[in-house]
């Protein structure tokens, strides 16, 4: 198994992670359910198995990659065999010392090989040592792989945004808290 290098995305890497297979597929969502009763809104989400596996398209413009990057506050890119296979980006946003991680990308060759476990892990030491108190991870209702991933690093859910990317997709939040 070749190693997994990590470090902080630079220029010349923007092509190369905008060519990345950013859709992926699953088998199953989170379905959002809205009951609103004599002014009380309950929102309530249950996993539900699809009858065929779905594409989840990537929820942002890969190819605005280069513009987005310069209002990134890190990137990291990872490399397997000299080539770029994934990346991740942190935003600091607000004074409550939170990162939220905003893309979380694995060409789809290089998936379940460790890649965006390593990532999670370069996001998590670099706002350790900015002394954040949380990170939050957003991601989409039907990306159930990231979801996954999520709790299996301890990350918990913490909310969601109806409608909150250019597709119309439901958001869905997980947040850690730091030491």
């Amino acid at each position: 198994m070749s190693e997994i290098q990590l470090r902080p995305t630079v220029a010349t890497d923007l092509q190369k992670l905008m060519a990345l297979e950013h859709n992926t597929n699953s088998e199953s969502v989170w379905q959002l359910e809205l009951k609103r009763n004599t002014g009380q809104v309950s929102a309530t989400f249950r996993e539900v198995r699809l009858p065929r596996s779905i594409q989840v398209e990537y929820p942002h413009n890969k190819f605005a990659l280069a513009d987005d990057w310069v209002r990134k506050s890190m990137m990291y890119t990872a490399i397997m065999n000299n080539d770029q296979v994934g990346y991740l980006s942190l935003l600091e946003r607000g004074t409550a010392s939170v990162v939220w991680i905003t893309d979380l990308v694995v060409d789809a060759s290089f998936r379940r090989r460790g890649v965006a476990s390593a990532l999670l892990a370069s996001a998590q030491g670099w706002a350790e040592t900015r002394q954040h108190r949380r990170l939050i991870l957003e991601m989409q209702s039907k990306n159930l792989p990231a979801i996954r991933l999520a709790q299996k690093f301890g990350y918990e859910f913490c909310g969601y945004n109806d409608h909150y990317y250019l597709n119309q997709d439901v958001a869905l939040f997980f947040s850690k808290t730091l030491k």
